[in-house]
């Protein structure tokens, strides 16, 4: 495998929502794992079943792709009734932890977290999911300070405009037109992982005005996916669009935003969903996404690839575009 192909690192199982990471000099991929089963696709996500994760390994970008075998699957998580959804990993303490998103026993979205001494697990789950969590896609970012944030959210399925009020409402209004975006949640954990600091907020993505992007803004603003790295001290918040399919991102001064709106990461892959995760390894940076080729567009049945991506000195990124090479 060269650095710059975009093949799939498996193909012995579907799988998506990469986030990855380098441990101990080697690459450990964090996804979600699609079924390869037949489902009638509609706008709550209900064909993403997903019962359990598989983490996939690398001893450098140039060697082939191991998936690990099942790590943690939905029936040893005490809280959880279905649908486990996009992770993330960190280390910390000497442990590494997982991060995910599922459907507790009352079909909410909740975030759990589960701790294994190997990055590849298996993984033992709290017993609860973290108090005053909500919605989906956790990425977990750790800063020069040591302090450990998490960024997760999604619209529809993800039920993000569900807590609009402060408590969950399966028929809350979804925001349109002039509306301000919706946006991810960013909470503090704290150094046990087992708890938040304090509730998340929302933070927010302004324009080139200084103006939070409006819902209507299907381009620019944010559905799912959320992202944090940071490049020459500025904090880049990166995100999908959903519904318009391409990766953002923006740039800020603080983990906790407000982000302002620079550009695109990548046009859209053949599939609904766009979900990703950036990291650096052997001085370079990569994007890690997935795509539906493989399955000829299905879009619960996605391999996970990834790509080199061009940085420039002043956090300017370069967009891909995922098949002009092929």
């Amino acid at each position: 495998m060269k650095k710059n192909e975009r093949k799939d690192l498996v193909t012995n199982i579907y799988t998506a929502d990469p986030s990855a990471h380098v441990f101990n000099g080697k690459i450990y991929i964090y996804p979600s794992h699609d079924e390869d089963l037949d489902i009638p696709e509609d706008d709550d996500g209900e064909q993403y079943v997903m019962k359990d994760y598989h983490i996939l390994s690398m001893d450098s970008l140039d060697s082939e792709c191991v998936d690990n075998g099942v790590a943690l699957s939905e029936d040893e998580i005490p809280w959880v009734g279905r649908q486990l959804w996009a992770p993330d990993a960190i280390y910390l303490n000497g442990k590494y932890y997982l991060v995910f998103p599922a459907k507790d026993k009352n079909e909410i979205f909740r975030i759990g977290v589960a701790e294994s001494d190997s990055p590849v697990g298996p993984f033992k789950p709290q017993e609860n999911f973290i108090e005053g969590s909500y919605s989906i896609d956790p990425a977990v970012f750790q800063d020069d300070d040591g302090r450990i944030w998490c960024y997760n959210g999604g619209l529809w399925g993800g039920q993000l405009e569900m807590w609009q009020s402060g408590s969950f409402n399966p028929d809350e209004r979804r925001p349109e037109g002039d509306d301000k975006a919706l946006c991810a949640l960013v909470a503090e954990f704290k150094p046990s992982m087992d708890a938040y600091v304090a509730a998340p907020k929302m933070i927010t993505v302004l324009d080139e005005n200084g103006e939070p992007l409006k819902a209507s803004d299907e381009d620019r603003r944010y559905f799912e996916d959320p992202w944090m790295h940071k490049f020459n001290g500025k904090y880049y918040f990166s995100y999908s669009t959903g519904t318009t399919h391409y990766l953002c991102y923006a740039e800020g001064d603080s983990p906790e935003g407000p982000f302002t709106y620079k550009g695109r990461i990548m046009e859209p892959v053949i599939g609904w969903t766009t979900h990703h995760s950036i990291v650096q390894i052997d001085g370079e940076w990569y994007l890690f996404y997935h795509d539906a080729k493989r399955s000829g567009g299905c879009s619960h049945k996605r391999s996970v690839k990834f790509t080199k991506l061009n940085i420039a000195e002043d956090g300017t990124i370069e967009t891909i575009h995922p098949y002009d090479h092929e």
